[in-house]
């Protein structure tokens, strides 16, 4: 296949940026769109020019580092797929690609495709954990879990903190990761102890870290990779009124 490739190009956190248009030729359909990347790297690399910055590490769709939004859609254009997963059959011989980084006033550009995601950290340091004490392991079943609330924890716990649900909404706001990460925790025995004060404050620092409000566009979930539904903003509004309530 050979395509054009339109890919933002920043040198810095402080710089402009602009589209930088390349040729791309000979891409196999079953190369991944990051090999894709890879290819045209080595091209700009042997020409003398810089290569394109972007985040990738397992390229297994499960650590949540590769971002890029592909023709207007965070990850591209196949559903419940990270852009490392995304392969080149789904585009044609001629395409012309635009290629951007997240776009959240919350994540910053540090160069060209990278974000700096620091953000999301600061959210989980403020209550994504349980107490839990030192010793040995407890037997397997001596907190029971109903099966209905374990499915349900852990299909929140399948939220790989990729961000696209945050560069999807025209607000900016990271409210599907945050539900998320207080569903899984807040449905389990072991998060209890926290259930309160993990709400309030990981809502808190997800102010303070710049995020945008949520207003239910449903952006977020239509793009998680890892199909995590709307309904758990829902579960968090709930659990947000209680614990204030009780405060």
């Amino acid at each position: 296949m050979d395509i054009k490739v339109r890919v933002w190009r920043q040198s810095g956190p402080s710089s402009s940026g602009k589209m930088v248009t390349y040729d791309v030729k000979g891409i196999s359909p079953d190369a991944s769109f990051l090999e894709m990347i890879d290819v045209l790297n080595e091209t700009l690399i042997l020409s003398g020019d810089d290569p394109i910055a972007f985040d990738h590490d397992c390229r297994e769709g499960i650590c949540g580092m590769c971002s890029m939004v592909i023709n207007g859609v965070a990850h591209g254009p196949e559903k419940a797929t990270t852009t490392c997963q995304l392969h080149m059959r789904h585009f044609k011989d001629g395409d012309v690609i635009d290629v951007e980084p997240w776009r959240a006033a919350a994540f910053p550009v540090i160069k060209d495709l990278v974000v700096d995601r620091t953000s999301f950290d600061k959210i989980i340091q403020a209550g994504g954990y349980i107490s839990a004490p030192t010793g040995t392991a407890p037997d397997a079943h001596a907190a029971p879990v109903p099966k209905k609330d374990a499915d349900a924890a852990f299909e929140a716990a399948t939220c790989i903190g990729c961000g696209a649900c945050v560069a999807a909404c025209p607000n900016g706001s990271s409210m599907l990761f945050t539900a998320a990460k207080i569903t899984h925790l807040g449905l389990m025995p072991q998060g209890q102890p926290e259930r309160d004060s993990r709400v309030i404050d990981m809502l808190q620092a997800q102010d303070d870290a710049g995020f945008g409000g949520c207003t239910n566009m449903g952006e977020c979930a239509e793009v998680c990779p890892k199909g995590i539904p709307l309904s758990l903003i829902g579960r968090l509004n709930s659990d947000y009124r209680k614990a204030v309530a009780k405060r």
